[in-house]
């Protein structure tokens, strides 16, 4: 049978215990239609990137799946016509993980986060204030774009390079 992989986001406001439920009636369809669950995880309520559904947030689960294309077309069927799913993706893998997810061995590190973006500065960077810009009547001086102090005599908004003279044509001697 083809082997698949499945994440399911629950809407924020259902209990866990009702995330539970919820995955048993998945992993029930499943096995009426011919097919296993060999994993199932739960990743919790994570934040979404962007709202779904007047959602922000949402309870996470991951199935590996090896089940018949039939069993999985009635899984889909049923998730579409459940309101309490939000998102759901099926993929179909060549083999499935042994152990636990990335997702799962990723949250029990610590936040590795300095200051927001990067290298570029953002909440914390280091470069005074939110953004790193500088704001409202200070100079913005990286030293790594030529503006400010740190330009030497260059302006702002120039290109850094210096003015062409009549002895720099080419053509000329």
């Amino acid at each position: 049978m083809p082997l698949y992989e499945s994440v399911v986001i629950a809407r924020q406001d259902i209990a866990t215990t009702q995330v539970d439920t919820l995955a048993d009636e998945l992993t029930a369809i499943l096995t009426e239609g011919g097919g296993k669950v060999t994993k199932r995880e739960s990743w919790g309520l994570r934040s979404l990137t962007y709202r779904i559904k007047k959602n922000r947030k949402g309870h996470y689960v991951m199935f590996n799946i090896d089940a018949p294309p039939a069993a999985i077309n009635e899984y889909e069927r049923r998730m579409r016509i459940n309101e309490d799913v939000l998102r759901y993706l099926t993929v179909r893998v060549e083999t499935l993980e042994e152990g636990p997810s990335a997702v799962l061995t990723n949250k029990d590190r610590p936040a590795e986060r300095t200051g927001g973006f990067g290298d570029r500065g953002g909440f914390g960077g280091g470069r005074g204030g939110f953004g790193g810009g500088g704001g409202r009547g200070r100079p913005r001086d990286d030293g790594d774009r030529g503006g400010g102090s740190g330009g030497g005599d260059r302006d702002r908004f120039s290109s850094g390079r210096r003015p062409r003279s009549d002895s720099d044509t080419p053509g000329e001697i």
